[in-house]
């Protein structure tokens, strides 16, 4: 099986999260280990979320990917998103790039090593949840201590010249603000409204995103490679401003009663992601005193996170992208992933994996089959430099 034919089969089986349930694709990943001689843990929690561990006595390297996948709605598809197509030098599927195609790179290096004679001295982590904030996953394999502090890669989607070595921080919120009902013939001068509390948080929000947050000297260089990555990929300008700024999106805002109500209640999820520079103190103090009658619940919480260049996993894993495409160039990441949670634990952690970014989350979601085999060639090098 090659890893496009293996990136096809993880595709298929579906793990769509929510629901979260992961049984079954993990069961396979553990099959497939178990073919190498890989000895691997299955640790289970409610509702199927289950994460795969191998046992590898004394890892120099930890080698992590999710198999949860976001929803995916068949309709404006050119395949099916289930299916795993392989067409056009593309594998086509939910997952294909985030990350299904990075698992898959991942496992066949490790058989190419195995089968060339060599013994891995790396430890897998295959995780439920990362789409949800990873409660059941890294999270979990963490307070269980069965992940211990190393260098670590993560197979993440990135462009495929730049490692990721560092990543904003994350606040999420869901608020509940309370109001005093009234007839809306009077409002404002009768009732208080919920919904125009939340709406000047909002405001407030604005407010906060304008001010532009200085980056240390280390940093800057890094910004800069960071904004022209996002200017290739998404062909939008400002990619500096997405890193140096407090970005905010209130995905969710539900709340009111009638429309000739003054709105008593209304409750907002609010994605929050928190520049280098930004004291997330600051920011807290600055939403409640904006929000003072609201109920406040952290959902996720992260300050940003930054691996060394000096770091051996950053050298190792940008030599090796250097020797297959010939230039490398790392970035900081705007998105979050699980790397955030390693990184406070002290593990120095890369990411770097195959994928098509715009399709991430998109329709038509595919992963270039040239890139799933220059992954395996990247990742079979770096597994090599922990091995001997």
């Amino acid at each position: 099986m090659d890893v496009a034919q293996l990136a096809s089969s993880l595709i298929r089986i579906r793990s769509e999260n929510p629901p979260g349930n992961t049984t079954e694709i993990v069961a396979f990943i553990g099959d497939f280990l178990d073919s190498l001689g890989v000895k691997s843990r299955i640790v289970s929690n409610p509702d199927g979320r289950d994460n795969l561990v191998t046992t590898e006595p004394d890892p120099e390297l930890l080698l992590c990917g999710h198999v949860d996948v976001v929803p995916a709605i068949p309709d404006e598809w050119i395949y099916d998103p289930f299916s795993g197509t392989n067409a056009g030098g593309y594998v086509w599927g939910r997952g294909a790039t985030d990350m299904k195609g990075g698992c898959a790179a991942l496992l066949v290096a490790c058989r190419d090593l195995i089968e060339s004679g060599l013994e891995p001295k790396v430890q897998f982590a295959f995780v439920c949840d990362e789409e949800t904030g990873g409660e059941h996953g890294i999270r979990s394999l963490l307070a269980q201590g069965l992940l211990k502090p190393r260098e670590c890669l993560i197979a993440e989607p990135t462009p495929h010249t730049s490692p990721a070595v560092g990543q904003k921080g994350l606040y999420r919120l869901d608020i509940s603000f309370r109001g005093t009902p009234g007839h809306s013939s009077l409002y404002p001068l009768v009732g208080k409204s919920a919904v125009m509390a939340a709406f000047d948080l909002l405001a407030y929000m604005r407010e906060v995103h304008a001010h532009q947050f200085p980056v240390d000297e280390d940093l800057q260089p890094l910004v800069g490679q960071s904004a022209r990555l996002f200017r290739e990929i998404f062909g939008i300008e400002g990619g500096d401003s997405v890193l140096t700024r407090v970005m905010f999106n209130p995905g969710r805002i539900e709340g009111g009663e009638k429309a000739n109500i003054v709105a008593e209640q209304c409750r907002m999820d609010l994605d929050i992601r928190v520049p280098w520079g930004c004291p997330l103190d600051d920011l807290r103090r600055g939403i409640a005193d904006h929000a003072p009658d609201a109920v406040i619940r952290e959902v996720d919480v992260a300050e940003p996170t930054f691996t060394p260049p000096d770091a051996r996993v950053v050298r190792t894993v940008c030599a090796e992208v250097e020797r297959v495409y010939g230039t490398v160039a790392p970035f900081l990441q705007w998105a979050a992933s699980d790397a955030k949670y390693l990184r406070d634990e002290g593990f120095d952690v890369v990411e770097y994996g195959p994928g098509e970014i715009p399709t991430l989350h998109a329709v038509d979601e595919r992963v270039s089959i040239e890139q799933l085999g220059r992954a395996v060639d990247i990742y079979r090098g770096v597994i090599r430099a922990y091995s001997w």
